[in-house]
């Protein structure tokens, strides 16, 4: 009998809370009906698509007409960039070495075409951005552009401050796209009170399912649809809705910010609890970012001194029924290395990032720290 899983990847995904998979089963079984079916089976699921949007866009303090479901962060990302690059006029981007992929590879793709021009900004010592390199950059060329940005690093779990980031774009007239995958079901959000262009969501980062995400546009914008075919999405995201997942995003959004403070409360704790215990077991430990302040409270990156024990850690661990990553789990094929830990430039190491959710325990930290300890 297989030894019992501890999961400490929830930054890479999450396992769906009972709550949201019994929001979402009737969808499966019995309200099966297409949404863009006149019958009565395709307007109740009409209407619980749009009970869904209007129940994110509350959580979010924005209006139902400016969240758009799509199939995960990726494809919303893809979606802000292009559509500020083709359909809003921005000739230049400014970015960060450390965003994630769907952002990095979709801004290079289009430098590559010439398209846009790319900036990225210089990071501080403890892996922020930058904010002065931000603004002297905006101040230095006339051209519409756009800034792309994290709210919170998957893999070291800085957060930037998206209010300041907004205000400076503002003040220059360039586009604001953030990055809220990491934060959207971890963090109170208001774009009420947040001047930004674009935000994305994706529901299995927070216990919600997979193919399921969202992005906001704000109504000050007018894009065209990223993907052709059908009305769908009032007219910008063609293709028959995934129904059960977007009554599964609403559902999950909904229990983590009824639950936000307790939870936030206990993650925390888990995560201050494998840092201390880290700190007094393993010799030569650091920890990336800023792991004690501006930071994610679901996130930890540790690195362990490069030995040739330390290079199999992760093979280790995993052959031990203990799952963790060692940097983002979002690309598949053989582990390269992290971009964001080389753009740090810290001294080599071999990197473990934790994640943790409501799930976890005390117990199953004090289990990992002991099995590390072993194991080096």
């Amino acid at each position: 009998m297989m030894a019992q899983r501890i999961y400490f990847d929830n930054a890479a995904t999450t396992p769906i809370d009972p709550v949201v998979f019994e929001a979402m089963k009737p969808y499966f079984l019995e309200n099966f009906g297409n949404p863009s079916s006149i019958y009565s089976y395709g307007r109740e699921n009409r209407l619980a698509i749009e009970k869904a949007r209007k129940s994110v866009a509350a959580h979010l303090k924005a209006h139902p007409s400016e969240i758009f479901f799509t199939s995960g962060g990726t494809e919303s990302s893809n979606t802000a960039i292009f559509s500020s690059v083709r359909e809003l006029g921005c000739t230049r981007i400014i970015t960060s070495p450390i965003e994630h992929h769907a952002t990095l590879h979709t801004c290079t793709f289009l430098a590559d075409k010439k398209e846009v021009e790319l900036e990225l900004l210089k990071l501080l010592p403890d892996g922020h951005i930058d904010l002065e390199d931000l603004e002297s950059r905006l101040g230095s060329s006339g051209k519409k552009t756009l800034v792309s940005l994290m709210h919170a690093n998957n893999e070291i779990g800085n957060i930037s401050d998206i209010q300041k980031i907004g205000m400076l774009c503002q003040t220059h007239g360039a586009l604001f796209h953030a990055d809220t995958v990491q934060t959207v079901g971890h963090f109170p959000i208001d774009l009420s009170a947040t001047e930004v262009d674009f935000i994305t969501g994706a529901g299995h980062k927070f216990h919600g399912p997979k193919g399921i995400g969202i992005l906001y546009v704000n109504g000050r914008n007018k894009i065209s649809p990223y993907i052709h075919g059908g009305g769908q999405e009032r007219n910008m995201r063609a293709g028959t809705e995934n129904i059960y997942g977007i009554v599964g995003f609403a559902a999950a959004l909904n229990l983590a910010m009824e639950n936000h403070e307790s939870d936030r409360i206990y993650i925390q704790n888990l995560k201050m609890h494998m840092h201390k215990r880290l700190s007094e077991k393993i010799k030569g430990i650091v920890f990336n970012g800023d792991p004690e302040g501006d930071s994610l409270y679901t996130v930890l990156s540790a690195g362990f001194p490069l030995t040739e024990r330390t290079e199999m850690l992760l093979f280790n661990l995993d052959v031990n029924n203990i799952c963790v990553s060692g940097g983002s789990a979002c690309s598949s094929g053989a582990n390269q290395g992290s971009h964001v830990i080389s753009a740090l430039n810290v001294p080599l190491q071999s990197t473990v990032r934790f994640s943790f959710s409501k799930y976890n325990t005390i117990d199953e930290i004090d289990t990992v720290v002991n099995q590390l300890t072993t194991l080096l």
